[in-house]
């Protein structure tokens, strides 16, 4: 049986998106090659983790430990390394993380299979792996063919995938297994998770998102948009040229390059729609876009989308909101 065995990555007691991201590639990806999709899973206390994994998965390897209550790449190799021996799996999904970044390149050389790393995309064709990745800043797509081999690894860029919960869920079987790790040496330990530095504002767990782009024209503008955002009760965000200018911070950029964002309203004011950009926003559940080029990329990825110059919309906008806020207070 064909398989694809895809790492469940989780962090304080979530998992974490590219979890899904990865998983729903891979049950693209079986549909095509007649494949199992298995998910695997290590940590203290990640039962609660199994169900949810198992509507996306045909089966699911639990393994817990005391010892894996924080990631550490020398204990996933050891159980990673014997399960994918006893697998054979087609291909091991892991994400382009921090913790993918350092865990696979020594996993794939143990195991001595070929590593795709930072993969925007995957598929195979007359039976040779196919990977896509970005060179140039973003600038470049280039499709890849991995040489041949019996298994492959390859780890996902972040945001690559929409998420596309399977109906009817899979429904997969939840296996535990038992892996002795005494005579696993340790040669890094824990000592504490240390979070990014806070930017005042986190857009990735904003709910309303006003982006802006070139259209904003000058740091001037800037106050007019916030205060629209602020308005519908949102945060504002931008693409990279506005952080390039030192317009506003890297933390509130969306892309490739900077965060990737799931609101539930995302309203786009004078932006392109660059591949870059729309990699990391193309999983909002409602997208509005205002832009004066009726040709402009992001209208391809709106639900509504106006051809207007934004300033004639920002403030019509912005009273049609307070007027509605008046009424209700």
């Amino acid at each position: 049986m064909v398989e694809i065995l895809v790492l469940a990555e989780h962090r304080g007691g979530q998992l974490r998106d590219i979890t899904f991201e990865m998983l729903t590639k891979a049950i693209n990806l079986s549909s095509k090659l007649g494949a199992e999709v298995i998910s695997i899973v290590l940590g203290k206390d990640v039962k609660s983790f199994a169900p949810t994994l198992a509507e996306y998965s045909n089966r699911v390897l639990l393994v817990e430990n005391p010892l894996f209550e924080h990631f550490n790449s020398d204990l996933y190799q050891e159980v990673l390394s014997r399960v994918i021996r006893e697998l054979k799996p087609l291909l091991t999904l892991i994400g382009h993380t921090s913790y993918g970044i350092e865990l696979a390149p020594r996993l794939a050389a143990s195991l001595n299979i070929p590593l795709a790393t930072d993969c925007i995309d995957i598929t195979f064709e007359n039976n040779s792996l196919i990977v896509t990745r970005q060179m140039y800043g973003g600038k470049v797509n280039v499709r890849a063919v991995v040489r041949r081999s019996e298994s492959y690894m390859v780890t996902v860029r972040q945001g690559s995938f929409m998420v596309q919960k399977p109906s009817p869920p899979l429904g997969g079987r939840i296996e535990e297994l038992s892996i002795p790790m005494e005579r696993v040496v340790l040669r890094k330990r824990f000592i504490k998770y240390v979070p990014p530095p806070p930017g005042g504002v986190d857009i990735t767990a904003a709910d309303i998102i006003v982006s802006i782009g070139r259209g904003i024209k000058d740091k001037s503008n800037i106050p007019l948009v916030e205060d629209l955002a602020k308005s519908l009760g949102g945060v504002l965000a931008c693409t990279r040229p506005i952080v390039d200018k030192g317009w506003l911070p890297s933390d509130r950029q969306v892309g490739i390059s900077g965060k990737t964002v799931k609101p539930k309203l995302y309203l786009a004011l004078g932006i392109s729609g660059s591949f870059q950009h729309i990699l990391g926003m193309r999983g909002s559940e409602l997208v509005i876009s205002v832009n004066k080029d009726p040709k402009a990329p992001i209208f391809g990825y709106s639900d509504y989308g106006v051809v207007e110059d934004l300033f004639k919309i920002i403030p019509v906008l912005k009273m049609k909101i307070d007027e509605v806020r008046a009424r209700k207070e």
